[in-house]
């Protein structure tokens, strides 16, 4: 075995190339990302220590703490860790079409910017997508349009908050109480954030996060499924581990009874015989599990979380100031009374065209990182123009013209704020 304090050693103090301090930060030349992974040695140990020393290498005993931990911190009942965030929203829709006994063509509300995964996700679980145009306020979905998207074929609503910031939770808990339809949250942008004191995770059936670089918290890749729901649990396990009917995890794998004491048993009605209950598929499902050493550095980023917040919330804040103070034409998306968004990234508005184009290629040039509002309408776009007519939203189609965003990272320090506000002290 390797013992940790080698592991240390060898480590050292490493520090992620995304943190700046005033030793590795050279003004124009040290690019500026818009996100990237908050890690220190901290993380990189014990990656390395689950790696060599773990005992296993996919998904077990870390996987389970860090899920549990992520549970408590968040006021969930049960979290399961995939490989993605993309992987949560595909286990996510699949478990809840089965376990509410959704049928195909069954409708979901949806808006039609965002990322392209929140999307797919419902086409490939055979379900129709409900797009509702956005509005210019927060740049979410227009929640005053939704009613009158709603039918008899109308299951739920898949909230996927901008960049973090959400739109009028009351009025959306309001039409899934009237019509009885689900409140589902694409969390990948949101963690952290809060609508009257609560996560707004909090005010979904069920939801999924994503642990990529750029997010809140990383794991390298990795995302999670949350819910209070004990079924839907029992289903992400199902559909993200093969579709097979068994739930043993860590050293429960190795006995001979299992978890559930049952384990060789006649478990198929067609097959008159005994089965081993890990061969057993109830569902059809896709193999989705994350490595063990991913759980081993969730742990050590939900130590960093509050920071995280808090840094983030600062970034985004002088960075706003910077930009409004500066250029004329360009605003910022407004935050709702009871809104308190952690956020993902640092939006911008432009009331022209050229403003837009100009000052994100200006910025680039100099070494800031800059991202569109993802793929602004998805319609427009070849893989998902089939769903709809693009033209129907108007308000979608500008996005590409007029919304851009750079980061509202945790590692930004007071000299990349001051390089940000020269370059754009600059521009004209």
């Amino acid at each position: 075995m390797i013992k940790t304090e080698n592991i240390h050693a060898l480590v050292g103090n490493h520090v992620a190339p995304y943190i700046y301090n005033a030793k590795n930060f050279n003004p124009g030349v040290t690019p500026i990302y818009y996100s990237g992974p908050y890690w220190d040695n901290k993380e990189t140990e014990a990656a390395i220590d689950s790696f060599l020393n773990g005992k296993w290498v996919t998904a077990g005993e870390k996987v389970y703490k860090f899920e549990n931990k992520f549970s408590k911190k968040f006021n969930v009942k049960h979290s399961h860790m995939v490989n993605s965030g993309s992987s949560a929203n595909l286990v996510l829709i699949a478990a809840l079409k089965k376990r509410f006994k959704w049928e195909d063509d069954d409708e979901i509300i949806v808006s039609p910017v965002g990322f392209a995964t929140t999307i797919s996700v419902l086409y490939q679980n055979r379900l129709k997508p409900v797009f509702v145009d956005i509005e210019w306020d927060t740049l979410n979905f227009d929640v005053n349009k939704i009613e009158e998207k709603i039918t008899s074929k109308t299951k739920g609503i898949f909230v996927s908050p901008v960049l973090g910031n959400p739109p009028d939770f009351d009025k959306l808990l309001e039409l899934a109480k009237k019509y009885d339809i689900k409140l589902i949250g694409d969390n990948c942008d949101s963690l952290g954030s809060k609508w009257n004191g609560k996560y707004l995770s909090e005010y979904y059936v069920a939801y999924s996060n994503s642990f990529y670089p750029a997010h809140h918290i990383s794991t390298g890749e990795g995302g999670m499924v949350c819910t209070d729901d004990d079924e839907l649990k029992s289903l992400f396990v199902k559909f993200s581990w093969w579709g097979r009917d068994c739930y043993c995890i860590g050293s429960a794998n190795l006995l001979s009874c299992g978890t559930c004491g049952n384990r060789f048993d006649r478990w198929l009605d067609n097959y008159d015989n005994i089965i081993d209950h890990k061969y057993v598929f109830s569902e059809m499902g896709y193999n989705l599990k994350p490595l063990d050493l991913q759980g081993a550095i969730g742990i050590e980023q939900l130590e960093k979380l509050d920071e995280i917040e808090t840094n983030r919330k600062h970034s985004k804040e002088t960075i706003t100031k910077i930009f409004t103070d500066n250029i004329s034409g360009l605003y910022s998306p407004s935050k709702l009374d009871k809104a308190d968004p952690c956020w993902f990234g640092t939006p911008f508005i432009c009331e022209e065209q050229g403003l837009k184009h100009n000052l994100v290629a200006y910025l680039e040039a100099n070494r800031i990182q800059t991202r569109n509002y993802f793929a602004g309408n998805i319609l427009l776009h070849p893989g998902y123009s089939f769903l709809d007519d693009y033209k129907k939203y108007p308000e979608a189609n500008k996005v590409l013209d007029k919304v851009f965003f750079i980061g509202a990272a945790p590692h930004y320090t007071d000299n990349v704020f001051e390089y940000i506000e020269d370059i754009v002290k600059k521009f004209r």
